[in-house]
C-alpha cells in the first residue's frame, strides 16, 4: 500500500505536532493568530531570501516542457516545495496524496487539475515522464521502483532506502535495468558552500582531501508526527545524507569503511522502548575511509539542542575551506551557484529546492546524468546504515558496499 505521512492526531504527542499532522491552521481551532505565528516551521523549511539576480545568466536549454507527477502532501508538505509547479520546463500534470483533503491541496498550490489516490494509480498515466516521491522515508525505494517500472524518470526526497542494504540493490538494479534518470534531492548538494567546495575540488583547489567533516544537528525534543511514527526513534545514521554530502557531494567519491559510535539520549521518546527500531542512540558518530584513502568525520544528532542544521568543511593537501577557500590555488573558478529558471525560488534548506529541481529537468532535458544520481544517492545513504550496524557493535570496523553503474 502506498504510505504517505499520517494524519490521525492520536501519532502527535504535543500541540505542535497535532497541528503539523492533521494541517489545521490556527482559526480551524478558534487560536489567537498570534499564537499560530509564534509555531515554528520545522527545521530545514525556514524560508530563505533570494539574491535579486538569483536568475541573471539563466538561458533555456530547451523550450520542451516535461510532464510531471508529484506525490506526497505530509507534514513537510515536500512535493509542492521544491518548484516543479514553477519551472517554466515543467507542467505539473498530476498529483497524488493518500487522503483526499492533502491531495486536494496539493492540486491546489501546484495548479493542477487531475489527481489520483494512490502513486501505484498515477503511475500508470501515460502522459507523465516523470515523478518525484515525496512520500514517507521507509517507502522512499520501492515507490521509486514502481515508478521505474512504469518507465518514467523518477526523483526522491531523502534517503534513497530506508536501513537496508538489500533495497539498495535492488534500487540500483531498476535503474540500471530501466533506462531512466534517477536523482536523489539531497539538498546539502547545493547548499552555497558545498557547491563552492565543489567546483574548487574539480578546479584542483584542494588536491587529495585528507580530512573532512559533515553535521546534522536536528533537536528534535518534540517529535513530528508522521506515518506510523518513523521519524520517533529513528537511528540517526540512518538519515545521513545532509552530512555525508560534505565528503560525497563534494568529491564524487565514497566511504570504503566505517568505525561509528552512539550515545543514549536522554529524551523520553527517543529512548528504544518507545521506538519501532529498538535504537538505543540519540546521537552516532561515524568516522569514515574514504575512497582517496582520507578520513572524515560525519556526525548526526536529535538530541543536541544549539546550533542545528547542516554544515561542514573540507581540508586537502592544496587547500582548505572552512566558511572560506584557503590554498594554495589563486585562480578560483566561479564558485556561485548556476543561475535559476526565472519564477522558480531557491527555496528552503540553504536555498536548495530550486536548484535540485532545475538539475532534474535539466538532466532530462539534456539527457545526462544527475548530480546526485543511483551511485551517489547510495553512497550518500548506505554508508550510514553500516555506521549504525557499527555503533551497536561498539565501534567495530566494517566494510561499506561500493556501487556503480
Amino acid at each position: 500500500m502506498n504510505e504517505h505521512y499520517d494524519p490521525d492526531p492520536s501519532h502527535s504527542i504535543n500541540r505542535r505536532a497535532f497541528l503539523q499532522a492533521t494541517g489545521l491552521g490556527a482559526a480551524a481551532l478558534g487560536l489567537p493568530a498570534l499564537a499560530h505565528a509564534a509555531e515554528k516551521p520545522i527545521q530545514g523549511f525556514e524560508k530563505a531570501t533570494d539574491a535579486p539576480d538569483a536568475s541573471k545568466g539563466w538561458r533555456p536549454v530547451s523550450d520542451r516542457k516535461i510532464r510531471v507527477g508529484l506525490v506526497g502532501h505530509g507534514v513537510c508538505k515536500f512535493a509542492a516545495a521544491f518548484g516543479f509547479q514553477d519551472h517554466p520546463n515543467v507542467e505539473v500534470v498530476a498529483v497524488s496524496d493518500l487522503f483526499p483533503d492533502r491531495c486536494a491541496e496539493l492540486a491546489k498550490v501546484t495548479r493542477c487539475v487531475k489527481s489520483y489516490p494512490s502513486l501505484e494509480e498515477l503511475v500508470k498515466d501515460d502522459r507523465i515522464e516523470a515523478v518525484f516521491v515525496a512520500t514517507d522515508a521507509p517507502s522512499h525505494a520501492k515507490h521509486c521502483i514502481e515508478v521505474l517500472k512504469h518507465g518514467k524518470h523518477v526523483a526522491s526526497a531523502v534517503p534513497a532506502v530506508f536501513g537496508s542494504l538489500e533495497e539498495a540493490d535492488q534500487l540500483l538494479t531498476a535503474v540500471k535495468s530501466s533506462g531512466r534518470k534517477y536523482m536523489m534531492f539531497e539538498t546539502s548538494c547545493f547548499h552555497e558552500d558545498l557547491s563552492a567546495m565543489r567546483r574548487i575540488h574539480q578546479a584542483g583547489g584542494f588536491g587529495q582531501i585528507v580530512y573532512s567533516e559533515g553535521e546534522y544537528y536536528h533537536y528534535m525534543d518534540e517529535p513530528i508526527a508522521s506515518h506510523k511514527d518513523w521519524r520517533v526513534g529513528l537511528p540517526p545514521q540512518w538519515y545521513p545524507t545532509h552530512s555525508n554530502a560534505y565528503y560525497v557531494g563534494v568529491t564524487g567519491g565514497s566511504f570504503t569503511e566505517v568505525s561509528c559510535m552512539g550515545m543514549p539520549s536522554r529524551i523520553e521518546h527517543l529512548q528504544p522502548a518507545r521506538n519501532r527500531y529498538r535504537n538505543p542512540f540519540g546521537t552516532e558518530i561515524a568516522m569514515f575511509r574514504t575512497s582517496e584513502s582520507g578520513m572524515s568525520r560525519m556526525a548526526v544528532s536529535w538530541d543536541t539542542p544549539g546550533a542545528s542544521g547542516e554544515m561542514g568543511r573540507v581540508r586537502g593537501q592544496r587547500g582548505s575551506f572552512y566558511g572560506k577557500y584557503e590554498g594554495q590555488e589563486r585562480k578560483l573558478p566561479n564558485t556561485k551557484r548556476p543561475p535559476l529558471p526565472p519564477g522558480v525560488a531557491g527555496g528552503s534548506h540553504g536555498g536548495s529546492h530550486g536548484y535540485l529541481t532545475d538539475e532534474f529537468v535539466t538532466a532530462i532535458l539534456q539527457d545526462r546524468a544527475p548530480l546526485v544520481d543511483i551511485v551517489m544517492a547510495l553512497n550518500l545513504t548506505v554508508a550510514g546504515i553500516v555506521a549504525h550496524q557499527s555503533a551497536l557493535k561498539d565501534g567495530e570496523l566494517m566494510k561499506i558496499p561500493q556501487y556503480k553503474l
